[in-house]
């Protein structure tokens, strides 16, 4: 398949090529697949290296996408495809579909349906999620089909609706450093608050509190509007817990429930500045029908 190139038009001289891609934040992994062939950087047309000196007014071309193809197994998943052009790819995905490919999901997840898909289109795909979620989360994916459109998406902000146990009746804002927990330098799945973890902030709606039976007995629950500062892995479910209101579903930080088969949890609504159509694009999804049935 023909390269994609990236036009830039030169507006100061740089010393090389290099100095142009370092100055404008590219990546050094990026850079160093840029080197690996002939082709992959043009100056007026003309086929350069990375040492190319550049003048104002110059064209620059590069080959949007000189990573080594992603060779993953493929998996034969219907996609559920919110939104695509040339540059992002977004998808809606469902509960109980992992991201990533894992020992026990080595052949059925969003990784491989994503690259199976992409296959026909560009042989020479390389995946980039931006968001990952939780295997149990469903919702919105971006995707970024090369690595300059993955450089230059920006503001990327994300809402969740989630149902958590017992009631919240006002804002909160939840404040709480997270620290992944290991045991002989092997990461668990679990993550905890912990003084030394990382910084995360999560800012928690109410929308509408209820009664419902659950395993057994009356309970109420609360269906929440979340969003995030910094985006760490597990923060809703983990800050959620910590203030004694797990998700409803979580087996890893709350309690199993015979109402939902997973953690109650969407990423139902996301929007991000589009650097090649300068402007902020916004997608939304309605909640699932188990959530429906819920609340």
């Amino acid at each position: 398949m023909a390269k994609k190139y990236r036009t830039y038009i030169i507006t100061k001289p740089y010393k090389s090529v290099y100095h142009f891609l370092k100055d404008n934040q590219f990546s050094e992994n990026y850079i160093t697949n840029l080197r690996k062939e002939m082709g992959n950087i043009r100056v007026n047309d003309e086929e350069v290296t990375i040492r190319k000196m550049l003048f104002t007014n110059d064209k620059l071309e590069i080959n949007v996408n000189p990573n080594t193809k992603t060779s993953i197994m493929h998996c034969i998943i219907p996609l559920d495809i919110v939104y695509e052009d040339d540059y992002y790819l977004i998808v809606n995905k469902p509960a109980g579909l992992p991201c990533m490919p894992s020992k026990s999901h080595y052949s059925c997840n969003l990784a491989g349906a994503i690259c199976y898909y992409m296959n026909s289109k560009d042989d020479n795909f390389t995946l980039r999620i931006i968001n990952r979620l939780d295997k149990d989360t469903e919702g919105l994916i971006i995707v970024a089909k090369d690595s300059i459109s993955q450089k230059e998406i920006k503001n990327i902000n994300k809402t969740y609706y989630a149902i958590c146990e017992g009631i919240i009746d006002k804002d909160i804002v939840v404040n709480k450093k997270i620290k992944t927990v290991t045991h002989g330098k092997l990461n668990e799945h679990r993550r905890i608050i912990a003084a030394d973890g990382q910084s995360a902030t999560t800012y928690i709606t109410p929308i509408k509190s209820l009664e419902i039976l659950n395993n057994g007995s009356q309970e109420m629950i609360t269906l929440i509007k979340v969003t995030l500062k910094h985006g760490r892995t597990h923060q809703i479910r983990v800050h959620l817990s910590s203030i004694a209101h797990p998700l409803l579903g979580d087996t890893l930080y709350g309690t199993k429930s015979d109402l939902i088969n997973h953690t109650a949890l969407i990423c139902n609504e996301i929007s991000f500045y589009h650097p090649f159509l300068d402007k902020t694009l916004t997608f939304s999804i309605p909640l699932s029908n188990d959530f429906k049935k819920i609340i």
